[in-house]
């Protein structure tokens, strides 16, 4: 199975062979499953047609979820947006939109990528959306620059966790806001080295956010937390696109944010059993769709 231990290493690799991450994973890939490029595009392209179609459906009407918790602000915002009351350029809040469609889609059953999981599916695709479509790229460079999205992933699975429920909230969108991060500095131009500062600050951002879902269930914060790892990636690549570096390097903040997730106690990891799912609103909405035990 393919893997990468180092994001550093990625970008010096890259760096000297002279071509872009994704350039460097797609041809590591070829070879590790004896496929050819054009298949292995193809799929990678299957599954941003995919996360279009999830952006879309989350646009077109409100998509409520069964236990009502979300739903709907995809189109109010996107209807703020039309009417042009919202600050912020165009590709921030189309991101934005994005990042809240997806996930309405995803608490409501709807067809998904997991990137890399279903409670953070909407930050990765909502910027690369956003930047092709109000930018006017063309569609092979937004695909290519997934595969540099998958190898930070790689990276991060392999030396910290990519689940909620071992390293928090941070593991989730704080894992997404990196790979989105790293593939929109690729996208826009940016060095191999960018694409590691990008990376580490976006993760630095989010650094020992807890998983506290309401009830349990991957809607409240998520959806709107989503939204805020779209924005941070968008930073994060802003400010290595400037060439603004992080004081950390990126595989010591994977490393810094394996170690935060280790002190987090149970209740912060998913179980629902503290931070915002503890509220006495937490509770009560808890009681009111899984039965009066869980309202506590």
């Amino acid at each position: 199975m393919l893997s990468y231990d180092s994001i550093q290493e990625l970008a010096d690799l890259a760096a000297a062979g002279g071509v872009r991450i994704s350039q460097l994973v797609l041809d590591d890939q070829c070879r590790e499953m004896e496929r050819t490029p054009e298949q292995l595009y193809a799929e990678m392209a299957a599954s941003y047609q995919v996360m279009r179609e999830a952006a879309a459906e989350g646009i077109r009407k409100p998509v409520r979820s069964a236990s009502g918790l979300s739903g709907g602000t995809a189109c109010q915002l996107n209807n703020a947006l039309s009417a042009g009351i919202l600050i912020g350029g165009r590709v921030f809040n189309r991101a934005v939109v994005n990042a809240l469609a997806i996930s309405e889609v995803n608490a409501g059953m709807g067809r998904i990528v997991a990137a890399p999981t279903a409670g953070s599916c909407g930050i990765l695709p909502a910027v690369l959306l956003a930047v092709e479509d109000e930018i006017g790229l063309k569609p092979e460079p937004v695909v290519m620059s997934l595969f540099t999205a998958a190898a930070i992933g790689l990276v991060i699975a392999g030396r910290a966790s990519l689940s909620g429920a071992e390293g928090g909230c941070q593991a989730e969108c704080g894992s997404a806001a990196a790979m989105a991060a790293g593939a929109l500095v690729e996208l826009m131009g940016g060095t191999p080295q960018m694409v590691a500062q990008a990376c580490a600050i976006a993760l630095k951002n989010v650094l020992g956010l807890v998983c506290d879902p309401v009830a349990g269930l991957v809607e409240i914060p998520c959806v709107k937390r989503n939204a805020s790892g779209a924005a941070n990636a968008i930073l994060a690549a802003n400010l290595a696109l400037a060439g603004i570096e992080s004081a950390i390097p990126a595989d010591e903040v994977i490393d810094a944010m394996r170690s935060v997730g280790n002190l987090m106690a149970a209740a912060l990891r998913e179980t629902a059993e503290g931070g915002l799912a503890a509220t006495p609103t937490g509770c009560r909405l808890a009681g009111k769709i899984l039965g009066p035990a869980s309202d506590l």
